[in-house]
């Protein structure tokens, strides 16, 4: 089993935002590691203080995820943390070594991973790039 993270920063507390943010992580994650919910265990999501509209784990059973065990909690609130954080933490049943996992940051949360990406770029789907 191996944990694959990644994590989004959103632009309001909306439940739109909320939702629109989680599934573009969500779906970035698993396009990026090939991940077939099958082989899912458990889903862990948080979100900082200021995002309380929606449980992200919705985004999760929107996108098909109706059999895996999903759970939210709100993030610790660390002063001076990036605010509008969604945080997903995949437990996934794989045989890839962990040189083969890639985690996903997106937007805002670029920071909480900058050995991940040296010059603060992630391609997005579409080839955008932020």
């Amino acid at each position: 089993m191996r944990g694959v993270r990644g994590a989004i920063t959103v632009e309001a507390n909306t439940a739109d935002a909320i939702y629109a943010g989680t599934r573009r992580l969500l779906e970035a994650v698993i396009a990026t590691n090939g991940i077939d919910e099958e082989e899912v265990a458990s889903v862990f999501f948080t979100a900082t203080p200021d995002l309380n509209a929606a449980f992200p784990a919705k985004a999760a059973r929107d996108l098909g995820w109706h059999r895996t065990a999903l759970i939210g909690a709100q993030e610790m609130d660390v002063p001076n943390g990036i605010p509008l954080c969604i945080r997903v933490l995949i437990h996934w049943n794989t045989d890839k070594s962990l040189d083969d996992i890639q985690h996903v940051y997106m937007g805002g949360a670029l920071a909480l991973r900058p050995d991940l990406y040296p010059d603060n770029k992630i391609v997005l789907d579409g080839g955008d790039q932020t």
